[in-house]
């Protein structure tokens, strides 16, 4: 029985508020007073600001708000800041609804999206009320995490709703809102609802803070020794959090009892090579590392361990402040600083509570600890001083350390005024883009009208508001000389041209323009299917770390051949500034880019992006693991199994059925199985949206479908795998070649002596598309192994040269990799 079942038959306040009571009794739950005036409120039809603590149930709230909308046949909105989140809490109230009554949009597609209840991210909603205004359905919207309001990029999105849809029931939440006294006012006038503001200063679990003068150690030796466990130690780089895991390795965390549950409660989880590997030995000893970079199946499992109580520490990034499922005792601050991107700055009174008010969780703690780490500079000052003790000539000699250079200097006053400030007020971060103009035009009615509302009843100043309406008038300026939007002759209103598709500003907006940048490609060129994906890599977003990586590693092999060249120094430096990342079909698509805005213009809001990593990771034959070490990737290897995830179902979704080929569905195949078989959590939560009522297995149990299963996937693995071989000989990097097959009997030595006899009679290997061509390969497959033949493609075309291998199918379903032993290297 759902919690749909339990709808009163009357929709009047008392009879809802005793139904979802009566529900919530039966889940064991109990109603805080702060959770129960939300209620009484909500089902009042009053808008709620809920500004309460971290753990103080707003979720319950959420639900409350989605029963009352049921009861009154209102469709209600659910919006959080990420697409995780989301995805979330999308699943949890298909359990507590019936999946027939959740939907999602996500911006990668749709999901029962005429269900009376819709979770989507903040720009979904933002889009719609801006293309359908007041006549949107929409009668109740519940916004998480507002404080995403203040964001700078991203906070129109929180924004425009409010403007936009005053026929709606609004619920803000969030721990850190700080004086909302302008919201309750500007939601009354714009609603004609009473708004009321739920605070509630008393946790449910209160926080005890400290300022530790002790090294980072000895703070977490005492806080283990003292059961403050299980300890969030917070870091604001990757980096930092996986040294400091690593560097308390030398510490006992745990019991031998507790290290053996661990192993137990492991299994057989697949750690693959490079940072898995330095997991599996961090968690056996009682250590999570958590942070953005991870693969999901790594954090997930961290927070699954935490979970049973068996992580005490935990080092992680300040992620942690966007909320995930760990029952924290303790957060520990490794310092009060970061650097946002643009400069090292102190942390803000909200991002402070925002973070720390993930200590202690209701059912699990009676209190929460919040410990602040003394600078080094600090506590070594300190203990200078008191090895001076009262003497003023001696405290007067010591010479107190500075904070490291382009650290910002801070000590315990900053630690207290933290402590007791409140979070800044939110500040409006609104903007103006082509698509806000198409969205209002294409609504209907009178588009000037409309506009001006936008732009002059927001909650900028008026200066602000100034530029806005400037650029307003720019972008219609644009639209009307690229013909995208008439002005009627006679009454003078505004309309579009054509018919704009409706979700051009939910999904990806420049996939029609990749649409049209296909139909200019070589159907018949041998490097078709992969010019199609550098077509659909053009509209990813980038992943900044891997293209650096990339530029990085390009640089490297210029600055070595212009050594052996002879290039001078300062032409050296002047050279590099042109050496960047691959952009395969870059003049293609910049042309295609330009011709295409001039009759879309608002594509001028989306930037194209040549790049190639799902296409680099093919041409060089890597596998998952492979790649990221080429580039030093381990620790933002969850941001390159995303990007990989995102390019696949970007495949899948925007190129038409008549536009693959045979070459491009092996390649389509390939990269869905590479990515389910390195964490298939990225592509199962996307197959079982379909099907939200599912069970979902347990974290730890989890394994991908044999690889083998998927036979045309599988054959490009292997073929990859051979072919990786036919590239490294052809480089005569035998060494290389050596790591790959020297537990076979196949080290540098022997692949170097098999290979010396090819070499004097050619010259070279070839490694173009004929190379790595179906007509190059043989495979015989039988029932636990296949047999293969990799032919070389020499330059006289006598193709009597190869290698003999033998791919173990067991063994490459255990690996979730095609596994592969050399037989032998020679002439036919």
């Amino acid at each position: 029985m759902t919690l749909t079942d339990q709808l009163p038959g009357s929709a009047d306040p008392d009879s809802l508020f005793d139904a979802f009571a009566g529900w919530a009794k039966e889940q064991g739950l109990s109603l805080y007073p702060h959770q129960e005036e939300a209620v009484i409120e909500i089902v009042s039809g009053a808008n709620v600001i809920m500004n309460t603590p971290t753990g103080s149930g707003k979720s319950l709230v959420a639900i409350a708000a989605h029963f009352a909308a049921l009861a009154d046949d209102r469709t209600t909105f659910y919006t959080a800041p990420i697409k995780a989140l989301v995805s979330e809490k999308f699943f949890a109230l298909c359990a507590i609804f019936g999946a027939e009554n959740v939907g999602m949009l996500t911006g990668d597609g749709s999901v029962n999206a005429d269900a009376p209840i819709i979770c989507c991210t903040a720009e979904i909603l933002a889009n719609l009320a801006l293309r359908e205004g007041d006549r949107a359905d929409v009668g109740q919207v519940i916004m998480d995490e507002f404080h995403f309001y203040s964001e700078p990029d991203r906070g129109w999105a929180w924004q425009v709703p409010l403007i936009e849809l005053p026929q709606a029931q609004f619920v803000l939440m969030s721990a850190t809102l700080g004086d909302v006294t302008r919201f309750v006012d500007d939601l009354t006038r714009r609603t004609g609802r009473p708004t009321a503001v739920v605070t509630s200063a008393e946790r449910p679990v209160p926080l005890m803070f400290s300022y530790a003068m002790t090294p980072l150690h000895e703070t977490l030796e005492e806080l283990l020794s003292t059961r403050q466990a299980p300890i969030y130690v917070v870091h604001f780089t990757q980096a930092a959090a996986l040294e400091r895991a690593q560097a308390l390795m030398s510490v006992n965390v745990c019991t031998r009892a507790e290290k053996d549950a661990i192993a137990a409660a492991i299994g057989n989880f697949r750690f693959t090579a490079g940072f898995g590997r330095t997991l599996s030995r961090l968690v056996r000893h009682g250590i999570g590392v958590h942070h953005a970079g991870m693969l999901p199946k790594y954090r997930r499992l961290v927070e699954t361990l935490a979970q049973a109580g068996l992580l005490k520490v935990i080092c992680g990034t300040d992620t942690l402040g966007v909320g995930i499922n760990v029952p924290i005792r303790t957060v520990l601050f490794t310092g009060l600083s970061k650097y946002d991107g643009v400069r090292t700055r102190l942390l803000k009174a909200r991002e402070f509570h925002q973070i720390a008010g993930r200590a202690g969780r209701a059912g699990y703690d009676t209190i929460g600890t919040v410990v602040v780490q003394a600078p080094e500079h600090v506590i070594e000052n300190e203990k200078a001083l008191a090895k001076a003790g009262d003497d003023p000539k001696k405290r007067r000699k010591v010479v107190r350390k500075k904070p490291p250079e382009g650290a910002i200097g801070w000590a315990k006053p900053t630690f207290e005024r933290l402590v007791e400030a409140q979070p800044e007020p939110l500040t409006s971060s609104f903007g103006v883009t082509h698509s806000m103009l198409l969205n209002v035009i294409g609504r209907g009615g009178d588009a000037f009208a409309a506009m001006r509302h936008l732009l002059e009843d927001n909650h900028e100043d008026r200066p602000a508001q100034r530029r806005h309406i400037r650029r307003a008038i720019a972008i219609y300026r644009a639209l009307l000389a690229g013909g995208v939007v008439e002005r009627d002759p006679v009454d003078g209103s505004v309309r579009l041209t054509g018919d704009l598709q409706l979700d051009f500003a939910l999904n990806q907006p420049l996939s029609p323009l990749a649409l049209a940048a296909i139909e200019l490609l070589d159907v018949d060129s041998p490097t078709y299917a992969l010019d199609v994906l550098s077509v659909i890599e053009s509209i990813l977003d980038d992943p900044r770390q891997v293209l650096s990586a990339q530029q990085f590693k390009a640089r490297g092999e210029a600055v070595a051949q212009m050594k052996a060249d002879g290039v001078e120094y300062e032409a050296r430096l002047e050279l590099l500034e042109d050496v960047t990342h691959p952009k395969p079909l870059a003049e293609l698509l910049d042309a295609a880019y330009e011709m295409y805005r001039r009759g879309h213009p608002w594509v001028a809001d989306h930037q194209l992006s040549p790049k190639s990593v799902v296409r680099d990771m093919y041409e060089r034959a890597m596998t998952f693991t492979e790649y990221v070490a080429f580039y030093g990737l381990s620790r933002s290897e969850g941001l390159v199994l995303r990007y990989l995830a995102d390019a696949y179902k970007a495949l899948r979704q925007t190129v038409p059925e008549d536009a693959k080929t045979e070459d491009l569905i092996d390649l389509e195949e390939w990269l869905g199985e590479l990515v389910r078989q390195v964490d298939s959590s990225l592509i199962d939560e996307w197959e079982r949206l379909r099907n939200p009522t599912a069970e979902a297995e347990a974290v730890v149990d989890e394994r991908p479908p044999a690889v083998t299963g998927n036979l045309r996937a599988f054959r490009v693995l292997v073929r990859n795998a051979l072919f990786r071989r036919v590239e490294l000989a052809a480089l005569r990097r035998f060494d290389e070649l050596g790591a790959l097959d020297g537990e076979a009997g196949w080290g540098a030595d022997e692949w170097a002596e098999a290979l010396e006899p090819y070499f004097a009679e050619y010259d070279a290997i070839g490694t173009g598309p004929d190379a790595r061509g179906p007509a190059l390969l043989m495979i015989e497959q039988g029932r636990e192994r296949w047999t293969v033949r990799q032919i070389f493609d020499d330059p006289a075309g006598d193709h009597d040269w190869g290698i003999s291998a033998e791919v173990d199918l067991a063994a490459s379903d255990e690996a979730g990799a095609a596994v592969v032993r050399i037989v032998e290297v020679g002439q036919i």
